[in-house]
């Protein structure tokens, strides 16, 4: 019987590599999709001066700094404004129907963005909340993103983006209503900017958000995890919502299979709510 073949050296750099971004962000990249994270650690090894995956994957086992940024680069941030449009009209006839029924309440609406990436999401949040209130006052609704990247938060936190980001999903009413112009850029109006909390964050580990929310967004997060980290991350999105929160995943995902916390919503289409919600009402807490 021949030995088992010995893993090239190159194999051996890439599964180390996955198993920092997994440590680290609890995000897996599957053996099928291996040459992503080469792909991806190009521009940062000829801008720190490695020749080969190798010698980079050795870097990082003695370099803090450079293993952040090789976690980083291999991050996902594929992001833009109004992805997948038809699910900010289904959060905004929540929206709607929240407001309807807190009438008297005096709270305020309370959104979080799970994965926001460079931050089109929740600034697409935030336009839509706006148009579909009578105006953005203090008290119209909270939102807060959080990202497991602190390249992509920085980015989200200053509101700059690109002509062409800015051409993804931005009606030309949208973006003259909601931006300025930046040199070559666009930044988003301050006014709007400042209701938007940011704040980094592992969703598998880290401490999660206080308080309690009406609708959570963790769009594509979920595929890039292994089984037992979905499911987790399903319980922990649960314990955070209102009872009767909603629940937004990626037009690819789902709870069925993943997790007893969740059912689809019977009123929203493509939601989700707690399994053992009580619509309709606003929970107190």
């Amino acid at each position: 019987m021949m030995p088992p073949k010995a893993a090239s050296p190159a194999r051996g750099a890439l599964n180390l590599l996955a198993s920092l971004l997994e440590a680290r962000t609890g995000q897996q990249i599957g053996h099928d999709r291996a040459w992503r994270i080469e792909s991806a650690l190009k521009p940062l090894m000829r801008e720190r001066g490695y020749e080969t995956i190798e010698a980079l994957a050795a870097a990082t086992a003695g370099a803090s700094e450079l293993a952040t940024a090789a976690v980083n680069a291999m991050l996902n941030h594929e992001s833009s404004f109004f992805r997948d449009g038809q699910v900010f009209d289904v959060v905004a006839e929540a929206a709607r129907d929240y407001r309807a029924a807190a009438v008297g309440h005096r709270r305020r609406l309370r959104v979080w963005s799970a994965g926001c990436s460079t931050g089109q999401e929740p600034v697409s949040l935030a336009i839509t909340l706006a148009e579909t209130a009578t105006g953005f006052d203090e008290d119209a609704a909270e939102i807060i993103a959080t990202d497991v990247s602190d390249v992509a938060l920085a980015r989200a936190r200053s509101g700059i983006y690109s002509q062409f980001e800015i051409q993804r999903g931005l009606s030309i009413r949208r973006m003259i209503g909601w931006f300025e112009p930046h040199g070559n850029e666009w930044a988003v109006k301050r006014d709007l900017l400042r209701h938007l909390q940011y704040r980094r964050m592992n969703l598998v580990a880290d401490p999660l958000p206080g308080g309690r929310f009406d609708i959570v967004l963790c769009r594509n997060v979920l595929l890039y995890l292994s089984p037992d980290s979905r499911r987790l991350v399903l319980e922990r999105i649960a314990s955070t919502l209102r009872a009767d929160g909603l629940l937004v995943l990626g037009a690819g995902e789902t709870v069925i299979g993943q997790s007893d916390c969740f059912r689809p919503s019977a009123r929203y289409r493509g939601l989700y709510e707690l399994a053992n919600a009580a619509r309709p009402g606003i929970a107190a807490a």
